[in-house]
């Protein structure tokens, strides 16, 4: 099974950006190396249940399993220890990544509130783009009367692209809503 945005990327996204950019070789087209998405959980410090309801939600949002991030230090005023369950999040590459770039752009996106596109001050000046969203029933997988809370994710785009104009071209004809 390919991907349809993967597809796009060969056929479409990768000749319009070697004519852009005037690249000699295939190979240096800015491409998708991953998708990292994360979930902070803060009540997961009093609560414990409310970490496995994020992993669930993030499962069923990705496709794959998500890792549980644990704190580094501890923070007093917070009242959590080292070593303690404060988030989850997951590392998309290949199809999975594809896919998921793709319902985010055509399907999560255009559902939230009042949405006039993402920002284009997002990128990090080496080629990568991060995007918060409030709310994870954005998605169409998460079932509205299953949740237990409204969380919101984190999504980091990490392409090879070695600076943010690029990047953006890249994203940008991959399908990624950018406000004008």
């Amino acid at each position: 099974m390919t991907v349809r945005l993967r597809e796009k990327y060969q056929k479409e996204v990768v000749p319009a950006l070697m004519e852009e950019f005037k690249f000699k070789s295939i190979m240096q087209v800015p491409r998708l190396v991953k998708i990292v998405v994360n979930v902070g959980v803060g009540e997961a410090v009093q609560n414990a249940k409310a970490i496995e309801a994020a992993v669930n939600d993030l499962a069923t949002i990705t496709g794959q399993k998500p890792v549980v991030t644990r704190a580094k230090k501890s923070v007093a005023s917070f009242k959590l220890r080292a070593g303690m369950p404060i988030g989850a999040m997951v590392t998309l590459r290949g199809d999975r990544m594809y896919d998921f770039l793709d319902r985010l752009c055509s399907l999560a996106l255009p559902r939230i509130r009042d949405f006039r596109g993402v920002s284009r001050s997002s990128f990090d000046g080496r080629g990568n783009y991060s995007l918060g969203l409030r709310e994870q029933i954005v998605f169409p997988d998460i079932d509205y009367d299953k949740i237990d809370k409204i969380r919101g994710l984190e999504v980091a785009i990490v392409t090879s692209a070695p600076n943010d104009e690029q990047a953006y071209a890249l994203l940008k004809r991959l399908g990624m809503p950018f406000r004008d």
